[in-house]
């Protein structure tokens, strides 16, 4: 199982949905920790930093209760300001070299890197601490993102050696073809924190990933 900087990184990897706000969302956090979740990414896309603040604050007091990482979008400063456990970017993101020299050695940085295993190649050398592709199925969240394929995971699997996120349209029913094809961790948005019952929603899929510990050698 691959670590960093201590928090294991194999297991359900959720994200926030903007259509929770204020207590709401952290109880909702809370809710997908007590499912499985082994990460939490806080996404918030609006300008609305008092807002944004006073929740990812709130779910970083969450995190650390249940010793789970938290990690922002597209954020370095406020990742910065809260003291985050790090931060997720994306194409349009600040640099992965500013990101490390503003957060520091034991900030975990990942890296979105769509369908293209170049991209992930260039991230994982210059010091990312995991990749992510998809967007893999059909996805409400992404609905125009870029489609990946399974060969990408299996080709990352071989040649990379940091942790493998997929996300896009993931559910108990397809994650299994993902993890099989090489992914550490699924990233999940409305799968999780839209469904009726956030803790079962996450438990199905982090039983995923318990079903077959030793799915990577």
């Amino acid at each position: 199982m691959k670590k960093i900087a201590g928090f294991a990184f194999q297991g359900l990897y959720a994200i926030t949905d903007a259509d929770f706000k204020g207590d709401a969302l952290a109880a909702q956090v809370e809710k997908a920790i007590q499912g499985g979740a082994r990460v939490i990414q806080y996404r918030d896309k609006t300008d609305n930093q008092p807002q944004r603040l006073a929740e990812s604050e709130a779910i970083l007091a969450t995190c650390r209760r249940h010793n789970i990482p938290l990690l922002i979008n597209d954020d370095v400063e406020l990742a910065a300001f809260i003291g985050a456990h790090g931060v997720h970017l994306g194409r349009d993101d600040a640099g992965l070299h500013a990101a490390r020299e503003r957060l520091g050695d034991e900030a975990i940085i990942g890296v979105s890197c769509y369908n293209r295993f170049e991209l992930a190649q260039q991230a994982a050398d210059a010091g990312a601490d995991y990749v992510a592709f998809g967007r893999f199925f059909s996805s409400a969240s992404k609905p125009e993102a870029i489609q990946a394929d399974q060969e990408l995971l299996r080709r990352a699997r071989r040649q990379l050696h940091c942790p493998i996120v997929a996300i896009g349209g993931i559910t108990p029913d397809n994650g299994a073809e993902l993890i099989q094809a090489g992914a550490d961790m699924l990233a999940v948005i409305r799968g999780v924190f839209a469904a009726d019952e956030v803790a079962l929603a996450a438990q199905s899929l982090q039983n995923l990933f318990e079903s077959d510990p030793e799915k990577h050698p």
